[in-house]
């Protein structure tokens, strides 16, 4: 079995975890390459006695072509695990080394029954859509976001008009702080914490969700995923932001953003030590009586 481990924000708190996952990947033979932010620290820090080769571009990592993908920190871990993964069908196994996640949602005191499942086929793998844009960004290859697109304002304090088309029929033009346009993925996100609902994984919708916008009657709406969506965005100043996940770039007002389902989707590894309905517990803190 050939394995890739992913590491981006890594801390001293965090070297037991590696060192376990690392010797449980050795431990059932795995041949291991290791991201190169990841490498440097396992050197620097890890009592592992071993060099592991790296990988630093989307080019490396398919050349390698891993059965899996392991990442180790949280869910913006595995955000920046896909843009080197992209449309490469390379399974994603994230393991959480900090607050609990929807994405990477193995607990860390897990890693060794995670192991052993995927050494074992003892999982599922869970597709999840992407989002796409045709508009041009600075990197073609990364026109794409596995949780949101989300358009804001930048340099001021004051409201944009984005206004919005789904299949070329005019919905509205929301005067607000910015606009989501959310995956399910991403519903658990920064869509949710706008007031956007919970979509479960596997459904086949997107929703938009206007952020702080000035008329309160304006709700998230929710649409089918084959739809096609065309925003157009005006305001005081000359650009406005447009984030693909964590990616930000500035584009200039009155340009067309055109979004629409992904070419391709990404997939997770589910085992039986993960679940969305119990990480959407946990997290949430749902079924607790706080009076008692």
């Amino acid at each position: 079995m050939k394995v890739a481990i992913f590491g981006n924000i890594i801390t001293p708190e965090t070297r037991p975890f590696i060192e376990t996952l690392h010797n449980e990947l050795l431990a059932i033979n795995a041949t291991i390459r290791v991201n190169q932010k990841l490498n440097y620290f396992i050197k620097d820090h890890c009592d592992l006695q071993l060099a592991f080769p790296d990988f630093s571009s989307h080019e490396e990592l398919v050349l390698f072509n891993p059965d899996f993908l392991i990442t180790i920190g949280g869910d913006g871990t595995i955000l920046d695990a896909v843009t080197i993964i992209r449309d490469s069908g390379i399974p994603i196994l994230g393991i959480n080394t900090g607050r609990l996640g929807f994405l990477s949602n193995v607990n860390k005191e897990k890693i060794t029954d995670a192991v052993a499942a995927l050494s074992q086929g003892n999982y599922t793998i869970d597709e999840r859509i992407v989002l796409e844009t045709d508009t041009k960004i600075q990197d073609s290859a990364l026109n794409f976001a596995l949780n949101e697109v989300t358009v804001s304002r930048k340099n001021t304090t004051a409201m944009i008009t984005i206004h919005t088309w789904i299949n070329d029929e005019y919905l509205n033009s929301y005067w607000a702080d910015g606009l989501i346009i959310s995956t399910p993925t991403g519903s658990t996100g920064y869509s949710l914490s706008c007031g956007g609902p919970i979509i479960m994984p596997g459904s086949e919708n997107f929703v938009i969700t206007p952020i702080a916008p000035h008329n309160l009657n304006v709700r998230p709406f929710v649409i089918p995923n084959n739809y096609k969506i065309r925003l157009k965005v005006e305001g005081r100043e000359e650009q406005f932001l447009v984030s693909l996940d964590s990616r930000i770039y500035a584009l200039n007002s009155g340009l067309d953003i055109n979004l629409q389902l992904g070419s391709f989707k990404i997939k997770m590894v589910k085992t039986e030590v993960q679940n969305f309905t119990e990480t959407l517990r946990n997290k949430l803190l749902w079924g607790l009586d706080r009076r008692n």
